[in-house]
């Protein structure tokens, strides 16, 4: 089937609350991409963000993000007063969220909440800490340890905590129980909301594409918790750390600092770990993008303590076996495989044995920089593939056009003729639409006609990134109408339309 849908994140959302959230906005986007004729809405990950504030680094691949909770939701469920949050700054920028100040202002507000919430707790309180508690109660006592801390790595915590020596463990438990209830608290308010929105974009048939970095942080509940599952030396240090190799965007390639997993355990109990992941996230999603999907064929392995990525090696992943094992426990699930980069043909072979669609980026078709080469040019998509203008790691379409060589712009607009009176980047939106890919996926920016102020990330810098925020009123009438029709005229209407969108 052909199909259409629309990258945005949450946190882009317009919300008078500093970040976008699982509210209302979340719930009018939905609308719009009903009356937009789309079938998808991809999402980044849904995880807490740590340092960086980068979704890709979380203190747990299973919690939810404790910004993404909607405060007028939980007032009208009666656990906040308007006058414990709306007053209250929550920075001057509509269009940028200010992660410093949502750490400072959101947690107070989500303590008066929780401590109505657990004051009478319902029965489904009870059930959700029962049906979670494989992670929540380690994750629960994680987050409160490092409150504890002063937000220090679990690294940096004494030997008889950082080692999980089981006394420590049921002295810490005793001392900050109210904390761990808090942390418990929390998720079940976060997981009460995103199974409200979840069931909305059932209602109005647009699936949700998830996102799940292959790695997980460092300073982790994962890792603390399992540090059997990680190639980490006898005092729980990694040996070496997750990262790419040097290409056209970065001489010294991406030091991402991931612990690599030690496949070898993993093979030997049978891939527990990520069979109970990926069972975990199908509960959330529809859909599963794996990023860094060659990193199960080949990864790249940089010394610990490396400044760059330069000095890294490549060494072999799980390959099928994995996918196979994952399978035998949760069926055949669609899975979206993020194979760019250097690929080999093992990636490419392991890809297709799997049958996942691979993804294509069509910046990187005429972007010398890149060195891709032609494979990401339109005339060559397969149909089991899903294509991009551009990702959250590239610039926005019309930001791209304005950075690259005078001659791939040219080449670009010459290939893609783009003369469109809409502009450039609708342009390059009907050339990802009218390709033979069964799936297109266009950024939010793109349709809104933005430039580089409008990019989520750059790869391999910090600070400044995952900011963007759109303005009150993006989504509408005349900009799902005009969705609309395009995603009929190249056969990607995902249903009839309704009577009416309001905007």
């Amino acid at each position: 089937m052909r199909a259409s849908g629309i990258l945005m994140h949450l946190t882009s959302l317009p919300s008078p609350f500093g970040v976008g959230t699982m509210g209302a906005a979340a719930r009018r986007f939905l609308e719009f991409l009903e009356a937009a004729g789309q079938t998808y809405w991809q999402l980044l990950p849904i995880c807490p963000t740590s340092f960086g504030d980068s979704p890709y680094q979380s203190f747990s691949t299973f919690a939810g993000n404790p910004y993404l909770i909607d405060l007028d939701d939980l007032a009208a469920d009666g656990l906040l007063r308007a006058e414990e949050y709306v007053p209250l700054d929550w920075g001057a920028q509509a269009l940028a969220v200010d992660y410093g100040l949502l750490y400072q202002r959101r947690y107070p507000v989500l303590r008066k909440a929780c401590a109505r919430l657990l004051a009478a707790p319902p029965a489904e309180f009870a059930v959700f800490c029962k049906n979670n508690s494989f992670w929540l109660e380690d994750y629960a006592l994680f987050m409160a340890l490092k409150g504890a801390h002063g937000g220090a790595a679990w690294q940096d915590w004494e030997a008889p905590l950082r080692n999980r020596e089981p006394l420590a463990l049921e002295r810490a438990r005793r001392a900050l129980g109210e904390d761990i209830s808090f942390w418990k608290g929390v998720q079940f308010l976060f997981f009460r909301q995103w199974r409200a929105l979840k069931d909305c974009a059932g209602r109005r048939g647009v699936r949700i594409i998830g996102d799940l970095p292959i790695y997980v942080s460092g300073d982790s509940v994962d890792v603390w918790a399992h540090p059997e599952q990680f190639q980490l030396d006898g005092d729980r240090l990694p040996h070496e750390v997750a990262g790419v190799p040097p290409d056209g965007f970065s001489a010294d390639g991406q030091l991402w600092g991931n612990p690599l997993f030690d496949w070898d355990a993993m093979s030997r109990d049978g891939y527990a770990w990520w069979k109970r992941r990926m069972a975990y996230q199908y509960e959330i999603y529809d859909v599963l993008r794996i990023d860094h999907f060659r990193g199960f064929d080949s990864y790249y392995a940089v010394p610990y303590g490396e400044a760059t990525a330069r000095n890294g090696r490549w060494r072999q992943g799980p390959g099928r076996a994995l996918f196979q094992a994952v399978e035998e426990a949760v069926g055949p699930k669609p899975i979206i495989a993020e194979d760019l980069g250097y690929l080999t043909e093992s990636v490419h072979r392991l890809r297709d044995d799997c049958g996942f669609p691979g993804m294509k980026v069509l910046e990187f078709g005429f972007d010398s920089r890149d060195g891709s080469g032609s494979v990401y040019l339109p005339h060559h998509y397969p149909r089991n593939s899903v294509v991009y203008v551009g990702t959250h790691d590239n610039d926005t379409a019309l930001g791209w056009l304005a950075s690259i060589t005078p001659e791939d712009a040219a080449y670009a607009r010459a290939y893609l003729r783009l003369n469109d009176p809409d502009g450039a980047n609708w342009g390059m939106m009907r050339a990802a639409w009218a390709s033979t890919a069964d799936t297109a996926v266009v950024q939010v920016q793109d349709l809104l006609g933005l430039g580089s102020e409008g990019r989520m990330n750059t790869p391999s810098t910090v600070g400044g990134n995952w900011r963007w925020r759109a303005a009150p009123g993006f989504d509408s009438a005349e900009l799902a109408a005009k969705l609309r029709r395009e995603t009929a005229l190249y056969e990607r209407l995902s249903a009839p339309a309704k009577a009416s969108y309001p905007g």
